[in-house]
């Protein structure tokens, strides 16, 4: 039956075991298992807890009386279930049976025990002031599921506010290489006869470096400054430019900056990069620039290729996590990327700071996809359509972004995605990690004491 649990329900029965030996017992009994779930409690039963100031030494000192009322004979063999508990542990699984789960977790131990009136458990906590009927009703709670279908829950256009890029527009050129692009730009503008920048001056400037990285990346394609100027010199219009309105871009130029956004977050980059520029006019598909690009018979995903490539080098957390997430959803026949797997990319990613606060809060990835598989069950789309992301989970990647921002960071780490996803109480990766027992404040508390080790790390070296 262990097989069905939880690894913190394991480490539990692993710590009655342990405390049944500590104590010399013949058989591992009820009282033992109440001791265990005392000690690994983490999360919301490790308040419950401390909710009725109830301590190891007043818990253990009951526990110990009890156990002599009970007249448990000492010995130093090793201890073996005593059939009352094997009675708790089968109750434990039809809790969670009932409650939907295919796996035992801790709290369906705890209502276990809470619920079992054989043992001097209830009495003996009872005694310490815990309150039983209230404590079941919380813990109850957390392992109620909801009946899920195929669709996917945070996919609902009627909720979802989609993020508002264009706000972010003065955002893109905040990076060095970016106001050189800029700056460039404005400056062919001025000695042509436009008024408003297109894509055809931005793609143009970004040429101009003829020593970058991206120039040469370019350079491969036969897309030269050189090339480009030929072709822009012999368009007569810029018709391709408008859609029948005006503004300080074109329309075009417009929808490539805000792409352009969108793929420096999705790149893991909270600077805008002329990088993410081109990876924008390749996604826009439109205006002058891309035109020009077709007539130098480019194909836009090798382009594309080449351009990330180098970027992938560099492994920058959230684009391990992004494309880890992307994994977790073709695992479960999704073309969809909510939350829970944004969740499940931050544990599998495994080095980040993001990662190393799940660990310390004893999250792992095999009892985290069990939660999301039962909270959205498996789909049955083809692995071949483009996964997209739900909005919520853009706006995730949203308030990534700012926090890296706000931090003078060049990077989104994988501490901005666990904190991100706390923004959105409601979202599938907060409703798996509460079932699981953490909760935002202890995501919020964990990342700065990680802050707190190293900057005491940077002070000693």
């Amino acid at each position: 039956m262990l097989e069905k649990f939880t690894e913190k329900a394991i480490n539990v029965v692993s710590t009655a075991q342990k405390c049944a030996n500590e104590m010399h017992s013949a058989n591992i009994v009820s009282e033992h298992l109440l001791l265990a779930l005392f000690i690994e409690a983490k999360g919301v039963p490790q308040k419950i807890f401390k909710s009725y100031n109830i301590e190891y030494d007043d818990l253990l000192a009951e526990i110990k009386e009890s156990l002599n009322i009970n007249k448990n004979i000492s010995t130093d063999k090793t201890p073996v279930f005593s059939l009352h508990l094997k009675e708790l542990l089968k109750n434990a699984l039809d809790l969670a049976n009932k409650s939907g789960n295919q796996t035992i977790l801790y709290e369906h131990l705890f209502l276990s025990v809470v619920n079992d009136r054989k043992s001097n458990n209830v009495r003996i906590l009872e005694k310490l002031g815990f309150d039983v009927v209230k404590s079941k009703i919380l813990l109850e709670k957390l392992v109620q599921r909801k009946s899920k279908g195929l669709y996917h829950p945070e996919v609902d256009d009627n909720k979802e506010i989609e993020p508002n890029n264009s706000a972010k527009t003065d955002a893109i050129f905040d990076s060095e290489e970016s106001i050189k692009v800029f700056e460039r730009a404005v400056a062919k503008l001025s000695a042509s006869n436009y008024e408003i920048l297109g894509t055809e001056q931005i793609i143009s400037s970004i040429l101009e470096d003829k020593n970058s990285q991206l120039s040469q990346i370019l350079s491969d394609y036969g897309i030269t400054a050189d090339k480009f100027e030929e072709k822009l010199s012999g368009i007569q219009s810029r018709q391709a430019e408008y859609e029948n309105r005006q503004i300080i871009f074109t329309p075009n130029a417009f929808r490539t900056m805000n792409l352009a956004l969108q793929t420096a977050k999705e790149l893991g980059s909270s600077v805008v990069l002329p990088e993410h520029i081109v990876l924008g006019v390749l996604k826009a598909k439109k205006g002058i620039a891309y035109d020009i690009l077709k007539e130098l018979k480019i194909n836009d995903d090798d382009v594309a290729h080449s351009i990330i490539k180098p970027i992938e080098k560099q492994m920058p957390e959230t684009l391990t996590i992004l494309r880890l997430a992307k994994e977790e959803a073709r695992r479960l026949g999704r073309n969809i990327v909510g939350t829970e797997m944004f969740l499940l990319g931050i544990i599998g990613e495994a080095q980040g700071l993001g990662a190393q606060v799940l660990n310390e809060l004893e999250i792992n990835i095999k009892d985290a996809r069990k939660e999301v598989e039962q909270i959205i069950g498996f789909g049955n789309e083809y692995f071949d359509k483009e996964i997209v992301f739900t909005k919520r989970a853009k706006r995730v990647l949203e308030k990534a972004w700012e926090l890296a921002k706000n931090e003078n960071k060049t990077r989104i780490e994988s501490e901005h995605m666990l904190l991100a996803l706390t923004s959105e109480p409601t979202c599938l990766a907060m409703k798996t990690l509460e079932q699981l027992g953490v909760d935002a404040v202890e995501i919020k508390e964990g990342i700065n004491i990680q802050h707190r080790i190293a900057s005491a790390n940077n002070q000693n070296e």
